[in-house]
């Protein structure tokens, strides 16, 4: 699928040039966890727009006094078909999963876990957190690796100064003359905090054939010229080789997300990534079966791993909706 037909609002432009044909997705709140739950802002997927690039799932939290929300408590749960960002402002994040793999998340680094055909884990915020900020990303995985085994990647990028009053750490990708070494299995991604002070601006030099969304994460931004409120999503199409971006008369700190379209039709739901209905409700089955919520008594093997004992209860898959799952694109 060409990036024309997949996004008629493909424009044309002159080199150096910005796209102006900025779209701006809001927010919508949305309850995290159990009885306490910690309340986020989701930009990724909506249903004007669910993916950009490969990333589709954007949930922005905080800063959250954990004495109040009662922090970040996901027991464990599945993945299929996609890989999780933790990216943190301030707190910390205890995360375990059935790969084998224990990790610290703290503020600048960034943990990457690769679910392929499937994995379990679980997000704890640490005894020792009194502020909980940050966010969670979600790309799919490309149809050639996403069957792939799980794994877990760590890397702490140093950050560099694309301007005045400007500094971006790159987690995904490369940008600004910074390149992160880390492995996605999905070709052609990007993904970066940039902080700004009061009054910066920067002209950033990006791939044409990328589309890109700008988090503003602490407060309201202007992405070529059009103004983004706090916690909304500036999407900019295919097709233009920079972007601008002014901080108003505060500091601004925001999230760069892009990539290259996916060209591929996903189903999401729950946790899990496929491309088809039935692939949803067969990875629901064997989750269900191989954690003992809906027992069959066959001998399967296992999808989603052993995990340590002595943690909190997993969670049992919700019930599928009656209708087919549609596929998004």
């Amino acid at each position: 699928m060409s990036n024309e037909e997949r996004d008629p609002q493909v424009q044309t432009l002159d080199p150096g040039e910005p796209c102006r044909d900025v779209e701006v997705l809001l927010p919508r709140a949305v309850p995290l966890g159990g009885p306490r739950a910690m309340p986020v802002s989701r930009t990724l997927p909506q249903r004007k727009r669910s993916l950009v690039g490969a990333w589709c799932f954007l949930d922005h939290y905080g800063p959250d006094d954990v004495s109040e929300t009662g922090g970040m408590r996901v027991p464990r749960h599945p993945h299929t078909g996609l890989a999780t960002v933790s990216w943190l402002f301030s707190g910390e994040i205890d995360h375990l999963d059935s790969g084998g793999n224990a990790a610290r998340v703290v503020p600048g680094e960034l943990n990457l876990m690769i679910a392929g055909r499937g994995i379990t884990h679980q997000e704890i915020s640490t005894a020792e957190t009194t502020t909980l900020h940050g966010v969670q990303l979600w790309y799919a995985l490309p149809d050639e690796t996403r069957f792939s085994e799980n794994a877990f990647r760590h890397y702490v990028p140093a950050p560099v100064s694309p301007a005045p009053g400007v500094s971006a750490s790159v987690f995904i990708g490369d940008l600004a003359g910074s390149a992160s070494p880390v492995d996605t299995r999905t070709p052609d991604l990007l993904g970066a905090e940039l902080s700004l002070e009061a009054g910066a601006s920067v002209v950033l030099d990006v791939r044409a054939d990328f589309e890109h969304a700008v988090l503003a994460e602490s407060g309201d931004t202007r992405v070529n010229g059009t103004s983004v409120p706090h916690r909304a999503l500036a999407y900019v199409p295919v097709g233009s080789d920079s972007l601008v971006i002014d901080a108003g008369d505060a500091p601004a700190r925001i999230i760069l997300l892009g990539g290259v379209p996916l060209g591929e039709q996903i189903v999401m739901w729950w946790n899990f990534v496929g491309r088809s209905h039935d692939e949803i409700v067969e990875f629901r089955r064997r989750y269900q079966n191989e954690l003992g919520f809906e027992p069959v008594g066959d001998n399967e093997d296992a999808l989603f791993g052993a995990f340590p004992a002595g943690q909190p209860a997993p969670l049992p898959a919700p019930t599928l909706p009656n209708a087919r799952l549609r596929p998004r694109e």
